[in-house]
């Protein structure tokens, strides 16, 4: 059964985990325990040996996830990862050459920024959607306040320092879609197999978004 098109990346759910694997045997049943918990977008940062096998494992076994492939940062990566199933792209920055891949790599994207003006290129280009990263460190909601006056057509996934306490004031923000982040992953938990910890963090982080001001 092929899987339905990913049409934005930032309206699937209001938190991407943004998981880092080193054993490829871990991916199903912690794909499972992040959708049980309301987080069906799971990114898999290519980090590790153990990414693209976790990437496909997740593709083929747990049909209700959507996973994707973070730390993107060469066309390689991009017709690897989409081979192995993954369904969006994420990278921390952008070149000429990596945007020109992931436009043509037929899934969704979003290229990383930290300044105006990478957001401006982008724009130009008829991106729309981007990562901020790394978002705490880059000026944070403040810095993404600023932005949304004069750049009303870019929304973002902040991803970088971001906790559970920190997520709501981001999700708040008119041009945030999503945010990122791996406090529903901790280390213990993942070193445990608890998927019953990680599925219930999952829970609390998938209804973090704040209502919408009108």
């Amino acid at each position: 059964m092929t899987s339905a098109p990913v049409a934005s990346v930032l309206d699937l759910a209001p938190v991407i985990p943004v998981v880092v694997l080193d054993d490829a045997a871990d991916a199903v049943p912690l794909a499972r325990a992040l959708v049980a918990g309301g987080l069906p977008a799971i990114e898999v940062t290519l980090r590790t040996p153990a990414a693209m096998e976790a990437i496909r494992a997740i593709a083929a076994e747990v049909p209700d996830a959507v996973v994707g492939a973070g730390t993107v940062i060469t066309a390689e990566a991009v017709a690897g990862s989409v081979k192995a199933g993954a369904r969006f792209l994420v990278s921390p920055g952008w070149t000429e050459a990596l945007l020109t891949a992931m436009r043509d790599s037929g899934v969704p994207f979003l290229p990383g920024v930290s300044t105006t003006s990478e957001v401006v290129a982008l724009l130009e280009r008829g991106v729309t959607e981007m990562k901020f990263f790394p978002a705490e460190a880059a000026g944070g909601t403040a810095y993404l306040t600023s932005l949304a006056g004069p750049l009303p057509g870019a929304r973002f996934c902040p991803t970088g320092g971001i906790t559970a306490g920190k997520a709501p004031s981001y999700l708040a923000l008119p041009n945030v879609g999503c945010v990122g982040g791996t406090w529903m992953l901790p280390a213990d938990a993942l070193a445990a197999r608890d998927w019953d910890r990680v599925e219930s963090l999952a829970r609390e982080a998938s209804a973090l978004r704040e209502p919408r001001r009108s």
